[in-house]
C-alpha cells in the first residue's frame, strides 16, 4: 500500500468513525449519564471489537457472509432487535450516576466489543475498508495495514463523543432536559438502524 492510499485509508478510518453511529450516540448518552472516566471500558471495547472484526472480515467472515446470505440476515436481525433495546434503555434513563452510584453502570468493555459484532454501521465499515483498501497481491499486509489505521483513529475519534457528553452533564442536571436528551439519543440509535431496513 502506498503511502498516499494509507493516508486516505486514515481518513476514511477518520471520518467513519467519527461520524454519527450507534455507537458514537450511546457514547454521547454514556458521557452525559456516566462522566468521562466511567465511559473508558465502553470506548475501549468499540475499539477492541471493531478491530477483532475487522480482522475478521479481512481474513474470511465477509466471504462466509455472501455466501450464506441467511446467516448474514439473521446477523441483521439479531443487532437490530437488540440495537432496538439498547435505544429503549437509554430512552428510558432519567438520572444520571453520581460518582459513589452503583444502581446504573456504564456499558462494560466485553459488551461494547461484543455490540460491534451486531452493529450494521461496524459492518458496513469493515466490509468497505477491506473490499476497497485491500491489495490482491499482499491481501495479509492489507487486512494488518487497514485494521492498524481503524486502530489509530478510533479511540480520538470516539473520545470526542464521550467528551461531548461529559461536557454536557452540567447543562442536563435539570431532570427535564436529561430525559428529553436520553429520549432523543434513544430515538436517534433506533433511527440508526433505517439504513439497513431500506
Amino acid at each position: 500500500m502506498s503511502f498516499e492510499a494509507f493516508l486516505a485509508l486514515l481518513v476514511y478510518a477518520f471520518v467513519t468513525s467519527v461520524t454519527p453511529g450507534p455507537n458514537n450516540f450511546m457514547l454521547l448518552a454514556s458521557g452525559v449519564n456516566f462522566g468521562f472516566v466511567r465511559t473508558v471500558p465502553h470506548m475501549l471495547g468499540i475499539g477492541i471489537g471493531f478491530l477483532i472484526l475487522l480482522l475478521a472480515v479481512g481474513f474470511g467472515l465477509g466471504a462466509v457472509l455472501t455466501a450464506f446470505p441467511m446467516l448474514h440476515t439473521g446477523l441483521k436481525i439479531v443487532g437490530g432487535v437488540y440495537l432496538l433495546y439498547l435505544a429503549w434503555k437509554i430512552a428510558m434513563s432519567r438520572s444520571m450516576a453520581s460518582k459513589g452510584e452503583a444502581q446504573a453502570n456504564p456499558m462494560r468493555l466485553i459488551d461494547a466489543a461484543a455490540f460491534q459484532w451486531v452493529n450494521p454501521k461496524a459492518w458496513v465499515m469493515a466490509i468497505t475498508a477491506m473490499a476497497v483498501y485491500t491489495n490482491t497481491d499482499h491481501p495479509f499486509l492489507s487486512v494488518v495495514l487497514i485494521s492498524m489505521a481503524f486502530a489509530i483513529v478510533n479511540l480520538p475519534s470516539v473520545s470526542v463523543w464521550a467528551g461531548f457528553g461529559t461536557a454536557l452533564r452540567g447543562f442536563l442536571s435539570d431532570p427535564v432536559r436529561l430525559k428529553w436528551f436520553n429520549i432523543a439519543m434513544g430515538v436517534l440509535l433506533a433511527a440508526t438502524l433505517w439504513p439497513m431496513l431500506r
